[in-house]
């Protein structure tokens, strides 16, 4: 599946504990272009781990699909590339660059690989090198303390990625620091390879807005995604239902997804998604998301859903 960049792309960013196959499979059924796996662990890939083999499933839907994996030692992301090769229907490796979180960066993984670019850029060309897959991606924030997005972004050039996708944000900014949307349109007139702006997407408008001002190749949303996974069809003016059709119609086949992929604990791990999913203004919202902390039948959710979202 070949990735077309003459018109702007929109990509599911990766979010760790949403972003799995059920969430995915739905955004792409609101017209998401391209779509992440949750940030897989090199070193629990390269020794076996079951569970990360099961985040590893996609749907269907999922073409073009991206692996997203995180670590720095050549030899470890090299065992975890050719596992990935046996994998069917993956289309791009990325390499995440970006993540803050502790445990992450304290392993060399993550943003701290923004800290020493002879790791990172050999990190790619490992992934380059050993990867049968057609597209190499790097997703990056733009420093880890200070901004030294220009020389971060050749460094993933120069290493052999098809792609990066910018988080415009440091380390340190985490999640809650301006996004610098001036630094992604640096970084998209100083390489010659597709940029995708990430950060704060959360409208059609501020997409719109974004695309124009950074000049990048796509835009890539996360957290605005989560409990409002038609914000892609928005972006992409594909809309065209009552938004409250629209809503429980997503909140079912989002819950029936659920169940399929993880079994009758799918329901419990869905009251994170009816959380988000209630907010959007219903009335006893508090008291359907008591009713639903304490329901663990998956018969008995529906019902509540159903009753719930009208």
């Amino acid at each position: 599946m070949m990735l077309d960049f003459s018109k702007p792309i929109f990509v599911l960013a990766p979010l760790a504990g949403y972003t799995d196959l059920p969430f995915r499979s739905l955004a792409k059924q609101f017209g998401v272009d391209l779509t992440v796996s949750e940030m897989i662990s090199a070193n629990a890939l390269a020794h076996g781990s079951q569970k990360t083999f099961h985040m590893l499933q996609k749907s269907p839907l999922e073409s073009p699909y991206a692996i997203q994996i995180a670590g720095s030692d050549p030899l470890v992301i090299q065992r975890a590339v050719e596992i990935l090769n046996d994998q069917e229907g993956v289309d791009i490796i990325d390499l995440n660059c970006g993540c803050p979180a502790p445990k992450i960066v304290n392993n060399l993984s993550g943003s701290s690989l923004l800290t020493d670019l002879v790791a990172m850029g050999k990190a790619i060309e490992t992934i380059k090198k050993y990867s049968n897959k057609p597209y190499t991606s790097v997703k990056i924030r733009l420093g880890f303390n200070e901004k030294n997005h220009l020389e971060i972004a050749k460094v993933c050039q120069e290493s052999g990625a098809d792609f990066i996708a910018v988080h415009g944000r440091t380390r340190s900014g985490r999640f809650k620091a301006p996004v610098d949307y001036d630094a992604i349109g640096e970084i998209k007139s100083n390489i010659s390879i597709p940029v995708i702006a990430n950060g704060d997407i959360d409208s059609p408008q501020k997409a719109q807005w974004v695309l124009e001002h950074t000049k990048a190749d796509g835009i890539m949303i996360g957290r605005a995604a989560v409990g409002k996974p038609w914000i892609f069809s928005q972006v992409k003016g594909l809309e065209g239902i009552n938004e409250k059709e629209l809503i429980k119609r997503a909140v079912i086949e989002h819950f029936r997804q659920m169940i399929d992929h993880y079994g009758d604990y799918g329901a419990i791990m869905f009251r994170k998604h009816l959380h988000t999913y209630s907010k959007a203004g219903y009335a006893g919202a508090s008291a359907f998301r008591d009713a639903v902390n304490r329901t663990e039948s998956s018969e008995q959710m529906l019902e509540l859903i159903e009753s719930f979202f009208n």
